[in-house]
């Protein structure tokens, strides 16, 4: 069978059986999920089967948290590495589904970003995303659709966010205007209602990046976060500092917009140290600065997400959260004050609106499996006006195993 003549019978299926990968902006492993997806065009279902998240070795995670000052040599390395662990994640969540990987049809993987550069005035953007999907669809023996966010970005886009269209496809509801939110590292948030042409998306700004850098910094600990905010909850958030933080420009921007690490990585969890508490070392601030500077962290995280609701078509009936920062009470709490009376539920929570068996920390894996499904059968993966591109495109590139 010619890959052509694989693609249009993977097409050609009543339900197909897809596997979503994926791994934020925190890189702390891949999601992995197991779709069954069935219709085409704007009516689709998607069953999560099955869902695992593997950490990645540690020491990967170590040259996947400097790869942005990589060079060539070890980039090089590093995008092969990645795809032989984002290959065993699929391969880890096949055994534990109880569906033998001959039944299965695809693999979707977003891969890992290691930079992100929207674009800007008369200049286009860049994005790059490596975990070779060759060596996911050789160890597999799957075909493996990757490097989404490329032809958006070539459109003139900013290749992200990417979820929005899925968001619609699963979550839509009529009569109703659903925020649905998802934090990880960056936090980004589409506005879902009855018609496509009305869907908005963007980054908001830092989801749980700064906490995340913050305790790094303070502890050593390549790997250490504030475990369910339960350090930010014992701070008292310093508003001045907030405020001077929240007077980026990024947050007054409006959409289409789209950012990452290399805005709101470790150097902006240095400045706000700095707002927060001058002239003091953040490995040297005590217990209780450190609990303070990560309640101003989570506060500069809720405020930049209630406040882009002003660019939103519509006042939110619901706000459906997804992501680590789910498990984070802070952040969580915070969010709950600022948008009462709109009631703010996780995904997975009564009254979330779920798709089938949706798992909150498995929604952006399961966006990548109904985008290389889209792909497959030559359907358009973005929402023009959530990334900016010219027009609709199809998302992603082939790999063929055998």
């Amino acid at each position: 069978m010619t890959p052509g003549e694989k693609l249009h019978a993977i097409a050609s299926l009543d339900e197909r059986l897809v596997i979503g990968l994926s791994s934020g902006t925190s890189f702390d492993g891949i999601d992995a999920a197991l779709v069954c997806i069935s219709g085409r065009g704007g009516d689709i279902r998607a069953e999560l089967l099955s869902f695992v998240c593997v950490p990645f070795e540690p020491s990967l995670r170590e040259r996947i948290a400097r790869s942005a000052g990589s060079k060539a040599p070890e980039l090089t390395r590093l995008n092969f590495d990645v795809g032989e662990a984002f290959a065993a994640a699929a391969l880890t969540l096949v055994a534990g589904s109880g569906i033998a990987i001959s039944e299965i049809h695809l693999v979707g993987s977003h891969g890992q970003t290691v930079y992100h550069d929207p674009p800007v005035a008369n200049r286009s953007g860049a994005t790059l995303q490596i975990g070779e999907a060759d060596v996911i669809a050789r160890r597999t023996g799957l075909v493996t659709v990757a490097d989404f966010r490329t032809a958006d970005v070539a459109a003139g886009g900013s290749g992200a966010p990417l979820v929005p269209l899925v968001d619609w496809l699963l979550f839509r509801k009529r009569g109703e205007a659903l925020l649905l939110l998802n934090i990880g590292g960056i936090a980004n948030m589409t506005c879902v209602t009855e018609r496509l042409e009305d869907v908005l998306a963007f980054d908001t700004g830092p989801g749980n990046a700064l906490t995340d850098e913050l305790v790094r910094a303070a502890t050593g600990q390549a790997d250490a976060i504030d475990v369910g905010g339960a350090r930010a909850l014992q701070g008292t958030p310093d508003a001045a500092a907030a405020d001077a933080f929240l007077a980026h420009p990024y947050f007054a921007a409006a959409p289409p917009k789209s950012t990452g690490k290399e805005t709101f990585g470790s150097g902006s969890a240095v400045r706000l140290a700095e707002l927060v508490h001058p002239g003091t070392n953040i490995a040297q601030l005590a217990e209780d600065q450190l609990f303070d500077l990560l309640a101003t962290a989570v506060s500069v995280s809720a405020r930049s997400i209630r406040d882009a609701v002003r660019f939103l078509p519509a006042d939110p009936s619901r706000v459906i959260v997804s992501g680590g920062g789910l498990r984070n009470l802070a952040i969580m709490n915070e969010l709950k004050r600022l948008f009462d009376p709109c009631p703010v539920v996780g995904l997975g929570e009564a009254g979330a609106g779920d798709a089938p068996g949706m798992d909150p920390d498995a929604k952006e894996a399961v966006a990548f499996a109904v985008l290389a499904d889209r792909a497959v059968a030559g359907e358009p993966g973005n929402v023009p006006a959530a990334t900016g591109a010219s027009g609709p495109v199809v998302l992603g590139k082939f790999s063929f195993g055998m």
